[in-house]
């Protein structure tokens, strides 16, 4: 598998949607830049929050688009097309229904899954589905017609409190995943307990 060179996190833009389940993603990029005692700033050729971090010794691109979460694919394939990365060199960190809080899992390829975060990023990749996605459990609200509402609203305490706690395990693989160790990565953070 190709060498991890960008971590993209994403969520919705702006003040009202920081705190929403739907930003999981841009949370864990966020806290990837803290670690590197960095922080992500606004690049417009990128239409996003950008920064360049190292981690364990690999440079890594770190990118949160402020396009709205319809529309990342216009910001991933900017970053892409500027630093001549290939869909493999990417990894997607996104908020997933179908686990819980506290879980979370990495996948390489597959379809959109109804999340219309990587919906777009399929197409403006021009349908290459091969990237690397980071899934953070954000658990379901039970009924299809409550997902909008659900994604959109903030999580309880303990919600919240598991969902941080999965994030530092993530960030604890990531040196295992930019060396190519996915087989390591997967077992640890496939085996945490919500």
């Amino acid at each position: 598998m190709s060498q991890v060179s960008a971590i993209i996190g994403l969520g919705n833009p702006g003040a009202e949607y920081a705190a929403t389940r739907h930003n999981a993603g841009a949370w864990l990029v966020e806290a990837i830049a803290r670690s590197a005692h960095t922080e992500l700033r606004p690049e417009k050729k990128f239409l996003g929050l950008y920064t360049k971090v190292s981690i364990d010794g690999h440079d890594v691109h770190l990118l949160n688009p402020t396009t709205f979460m319809n529309r990342s694919g216009a910001s991933v394939a900017a970053l892409c097309q500027f630093f001549k990365l290939a869909p493999e060199q990417i990894m997607v960190a996104h908020d997933e229904l179908d686990l819980p809080p506290g879980q979370a899992r990495y996948k390489t390829g597959g379809g959109h899954g109804g999340h219309n975060g990587l919906r777009d990023i399929i197409s403006a990749l021009a349908n290459q589905k091969q990237f690397h996605r980071l899934r953070i459990g954000i658990g379901h609200p039970g009924d299809a017609r409550q997902v909008t509402n659900y994604v959109l609203g903030r999580p309880g305490k303990a919600e919240l409190s598991a969902i941080e706690d999965v994030l530092i395990e993530c960030l604890a693989t990531l040196p295992l995943t930019l060396k190519g160790e996915w087989a390591q990565a997967m077992n640890r953070l496939h085996s945490v307990k919500p």
